[in-house]
Parts: structure tokens; C-alpha cells; sequence
């Protein structure tokens, strides 16, 4: 193999998986760390120049980080890194000095904002300190988006929404709310120099199935009732309801309609349970509040009498594959099920509605009547105008929908600088030994064996009572500083100097994972099967490091290794180093480009 270039950016990147799963690549093991010293602000500081909302996302995000975390390889469970997110939320001090300042000096460039959800408001976060005129239109009252009207108020409180969406339109950004956008050839014609799209997917799938239009009264779209619940105006349902559907929207459903009078709810779903769309805790919450799931069951037509809703009967379904390997559902032959209920939320998938985009305005629609925008810059074929979040890509979660908006506003600031906007600059990255001594460390760097921390919820009894009662309760200070420290510091690596080795094995012997081989060089397929413990994760490149006197080649599996610096501790001659790798995403903020200059 060749030897590993590690002043490559994306190679220690990718080492680090939870910040390279995240879209946004919030820097996960430093704001840990900070935590773990207790410096709260610094730590949500660096949570919100990457993901925005710190306190929305540690309540709400989807975790792709979680599944990627390092400590998930050696043991059972990952690092509870959302939760800890919200930990730097929560023991905050005021970190409004810290906020960037409005601009005192505007650059005579407007920008409209179609949508007041998460992408939009990222997009304006960047571009509003450049001195960026930015007006956000929404049809709500509030700023929020569906962070505020689709998340029931018992996993995200208003006040955490007001708070960090405050800081945003405390940058001297206009929201205009109740102002919703009905042609955007009418707001180009206003002149504004980009317009941004952020109007989310607002439309809930429908089922076109006997018995909907008959007993319309009692069947309810679930994200349309959300937020008809969100803003009070539903404040009950029927005793026994059915949920249709396996997402977050429909365990959002379930757990409300618990709240508002559900004494008998249940989901019905037509996959199996692990393949549902839903994330495994929010399953998990949903059954803890008594709510059961029904699996492979199919709905075939509502039952009513004289238009009133009595029940669904369903179709038993299995799942098998055909001779290409596609999965489908077919009938098992036996009766169908029928459930009594009194009203159905339908939470079967969401979509994109665009009636109000008119098709002769320079914008291409694909076959599925979605926008076509370039996935790097989210640029649509209008070159005024771009796309983000679940407007640009279909329903996914929040942190897609910021790390679109910092990209698109880096796109618009290049585009008004006159700049190419396919260019992207190179990150920002620092490489920073952490010796104290010889064999010193400034982190801790000791391995804790504790197994991951529960987050303690609100007694069941009390929090079904009261809809707007938080469920989790976060992490208090013992608790977060204990998960904390079960972070592998994954950021600080180990760093290899062939020049200074003397190839003692002393390493490969302290090694706790046998993750350390002196050999003979190979192509990679044979160097994989001939380490000390075979490195069989492909998707984790190797350490390869050649100048040895002997001609043999250093390999490290990083698949497994966990930042612990015994082989630094160990080596006699400092080849090895525990270097601290910090990657910071470009920003709008960030970059030198030609001054943006308003029209004489």
C-alpha cells in the first residue's frame, strides 16, 4: 500500500465518524471535552456555529452521529452525543456576548427567504452579520417552522424554540410573519438580489381508500393535526384512535393523542417493526406510553355508519423478495383484521407542494415535480434562486436542513461576490500536538467503562396529563459529566513518525486492541488479513507509514483504535504523538471574497 497522507483533511476527518456522519460536521469530541470541564457556553458556542439550534437538535435530532460513534464498535451502546448536546443548552450562561453583532454597515443586497424553518434561518444566520439584507416571509406567526408547529411541546418547549430562534432574528433579520408567498414570479419581480426556498414539505400523503371521503369528519392528515395541536386548536380526540404509519411524524401522532384523550391508540404499520422509518427511540417512548404497534398490516377500507367513522379493515401481509432481490408485501391468505376506532391520524409519508412556483420562470421540475437543484451549491436553474432543506430534497430531519442553509448562503455570498459559486473552499483545519512532558497529556485520556447513561424522563403518570410537559428531563451535571467521559476523544490521533522509531514493538505490546503491526508491505487486501487482529471494516482506511530501517511499513487499524496514547505513553523515542485534529466546516462568514458592493 501507499503510505497514508494524513495532511489530507478528509483522512483524520473520516477517522473522526461522529463528526463525519453529522451533515452539518459539528466538531462532536471537542464540545465533549468542554463539557467534561465544565465549560458549558464554549461548548454550545461551538455547537452553534456548526449546527445553529443546540438546544432544538439535543432534543430532536435523528443522531446520525450516534450510529457512527467509535465507542459503538467496542461496545454495546454509542455516546449519548445528542443528549449531551443539550447538556451545553441547559448549563449555559448568557451567551449572547458571544453572538456575532448586526452589521452597523448594510451591502445594499436583499435577500428573501421563503419559509421560516430551520434552512432558511441558517442561510439567514450566515448572511446577516456580512451585512445582508435578510426578510423571512412564513405564513405562521412565529419563526420555527415545523420545528414549531409539527414537534409536540412535550419533546421541544416553546421556550427553547423562542430562544434560539431569537438569536437568529436578533442579527437584524426581518421575519414577516403571516405573509405567506403565493407566486415567486411575483417576489422575483420585487428585485431581490437571490431568493432562498425553505418551505419545508408541507403537504401530508393522503389514503385514496373506500370509506375516506364517507368519513372524512373523523380522519385527520397527522402533520396538518399536529399543528393544529401545536397552535390550539384541537385540544381533544376520540377514546380510540388509530395511527397509520411507521415515521417520527406518526410516533409524534400516537404519543399526542395519548395526551388529548386517547385511552385505547395504536399504530398500525405495513412493514415489519425493523423497518420502520422511525427512530429506534422514538418507537421505543411511543410503547413506553402503552401505545402497542402492529406490524404487516395493510389498511384496506374504512367502516362507517351512515358516514360515521367505526374502524379500518386491514389485510395481513409478509414480506418476501423476489428473484432481484426487491422486497415486497404480499397477502399471508389469512381473515382480515378489523380495528374499532374513532378517529385515524393517516401519517403514511409527507410532500413537497409547489403550486405556487409558476413553471415559466426559468426553474426545472423533475419527474417527481421536485426542483432540480444542484446537491453542492443548491442551486436551482434560475440562477437567482435556491433551495434547501426539505424543499430542495424531500422530507429528512433538521441538521439536513442547516447544513443545506450554510451551504446555500456560501453559495449566494459567492455568487453576489462575484466569485464561482461550484468553488468551495477547503475547510479550516489545525493539527495541534498535546504534550505536557514527555509522556503528558493535555486531555484525559484514561478509557471509562461505564456503559451509556439513561436520560431520566418525567413520571408517565404525569407527563400523559399534560401536553406541553417536557418528557426528558436532560442529563444533570453528574450524569453529563459521567457520559462525557465515556467519549474516545476520537479527534485526538495518534500521529506516527517513522524517522524517530526504532521499531522496539514496545507499541505493538501496550496496544489494548491490537491495533499496531510492523510488516512487511502488501497490497491492501493481503496487508488487511496479515495484522495483528484483521481489519475487516473496509470503510476505515488504514495507517500505513514506510521510511523504517528495516523496510517494513507501520499499520494501524483505525477501525477500532481507541485514542488511549499507550503508544505514545510507551515509545522510547516519541514516534508517536497524540495530535489534536480540528476540522472547521467554511462558512459564508469565513472566507475572503471581493466586497459585496450595492448597485450605483
Amino acid at each position: 500500500m501507499k503510505p497514508t497522507d494524513i495532511s489530507a483533511p478528509a483522512y483524520f476527518h473520516k477517522v473522526v465518524d461522529c463528526q463525519w456522519a453529522c451533515p452539518a460536521h459539528t466538531p462532536v469530541p471537542e464540545y465533549i471535552r468542554l463539557i467534561a470541564a465544565g465549560r458549558y457556553s464554549d461548548a454550545y458556542m461551538i455547537n452553534w456555529k456548526s449546527n445553529v439550534f443546540p438546544g432544538i437538535l439535543g432534543r430532536t435530532c435523528d443522531r446520525p452521529c450516534e450510529p457512527a460513534c467509535r465507542r459503538g464498535r467496542v461496545e454495546k451502546e454509542p455516546v449519548a452525543i445528542c443528549r449531551l448536546k443539550r447538556v451545553t443548552a441547559d448549563y449555559k450562561d448568557d451567551v449572547r456576548r458571544f453572538m456575532p453583532k448586526p452589521a452597523r454597515i448594510k451591502n445594499g443586497k436583499r435577500i428573501a427567504l421563503v419559509g421560516g424553518g430551520p434552512a432558511s434561518l441558517t442561510v439567514a444566520r450566515d448572511l446577516a452579520p456580512l451585512g445582508y439584507e435578510c426578510i423571512v416571509f412564513d405564513s405562521d406567526p412565529k419563526s420555527g417552522g415545523m420545528m414549531r408547529t409539527q414537534i409536540p411541546k412535550f419533546r421541544l418547549p416553546d421556550s427553547v424554540i423562542d430562544e434560539e430562534c431569537g438569536y437568529i432574528l436578533d442579527l437584524g433579520v426581518e421575519f414577516r410573519g403571516g405573509q405567506r408567498i403565493d407566486s415567486l414570479k411575483a417576489l422575483l419581480a420585487q428585485n431581490y438580489d437571490a431568493i432562498f426556498v425553505g418551505s419545508g414539505a408541507p403537504r401530508g400523503r393522503d389514503l385514496d381508500i373506500p370509506g375516506r371521503k364517507e368519513a372524512a369528519a373523523n380522519i385527520h392528515i397527522g402533520i396538518d393535526w399536529l399543528s393544529s395541536v401545536s397552535f390550539g386548536h384541537i385540544s381533544k380526540i376520540g377514546k380510540r384512535v388509530i395511527v397509520l404509519g411507521g415515521g417520527n411524524t406518526a410516533m409524534d401522532c400516537c404519543r399526542s393523542a395519548r395526551r388529548l384523550g386517547g385511552e385505547n391508540v395504536q399504530v398500525v404499520v405495513r412493514s415489519g417493526f425493523e423497518e420502520m422509518k422511525a427512530s429506534p427511540w422514538e418507537k421505543e417512548d411511543a410503547m413506553h406510553e402503552d401505545i402497542p404497534i402492529h406490524n404487516y398490516l395493510v389498511p384496506k377500507f374504512f367502516t362507517h355508519d351512515n358516514g360515521k367513522l367505526t374502524g379500518i379493515t386491514f389485510e395481513k401481509v409478509r414480506a418476501e423478495r423476489d428473484a432481484k432481490g426487491r422486497r415486497n408485501l404480499v397477502p399471508t391468505g389469512e381473515p382480515d383484521q378489523h380495528f374499532p376506532c374513532d378517529d385515524v391520524l393517516v401519517a403514511v409519508g409527507q410532500e413537497n407542494a409547489f403550486p405556487w412556483i409558476e413553471r415559466d420562470i426559468g426553474i426545472a421540475f423533475d419527474k417527481w415535480d421536485m426542483p432540480v437543484v444542484d446537491p453542492e451549491t443548491l442551486a436551482s436553474t434560475n440562477p437567482k434562486v435556491f433551495f434547501g432543506g426539505d424543499a430542495a430534497c424531500g422530507p429528512k430531519n433538521i441538521i439536513w436542513a442547516v447544513a443545506h442553509g450554510h451551504d446555500a448562503a456560501l453559495s449566494i455570498h459567492r455568487m453576489l461576490s462575484g466569485e464561482d459559486i461550484k468553488q468551495r473552499p477547503l475547510p479550516d483545519v489545525t493539527v495541534t500536538s498535546q504534550k505536557m512532558g514527555i509522556h503528558e497529556w493535555s486531555y484525559d485520556n484514561d478509557i471509562a467503562l461505564d456503559q451509556r447513561y439513561k436520560v431520566p424522563q418525567r413520571d408517565k403518570s404525569v407527563a400523559l396529563r399534560d401536553i406541553k410537559a417536557e418528557v426528558e428531563l436532560g442529563f444533570d451535571v453528574p450524569l453529563a459529566l459521567a457520559e462525557a467521559q465515556r467519549c474516545l476523544n476520537c479527534d485526538v490521533q495518534t500521529v506516527f513518525t517513522s524517522q524517530l522509531c526504532i521499531e522496539c514493538d514496545a507499541c505493538v505490546d501496550i496496544c489494548p486492541m491490537d491495533c499496531i503491526t510492523f510488516t512487511q508491505n502488501m497490497d491492501e487486501a493481503d496487508l488487511r488479513k496479515h495484522l495483528s487482529a484483521p481489519a475487516t471494516n473496509l470503510s476505515q482506511d488504514l495507517y500505513v507509514a514506510d521510511g523504517l530501517k528495516t523496510g517494513r511499513v507501520m499499520v494501524k487499524d483505525e477501525d477500532v483504535c481507541l485514542h488511549c496514547g499507550l503508544c505514545a505513553e510507551r515509545c522510547p523515542t516519541g514516534a508517536w504523538d497524540m495530535q489534536k485534529y480540528l476540522i472547521n466546516m467554511t462558512h459564508a462568514g469565513d472566507i475572503p471574497c471581493r466586497p459585496v458592493r450595492s448597485a450605483a
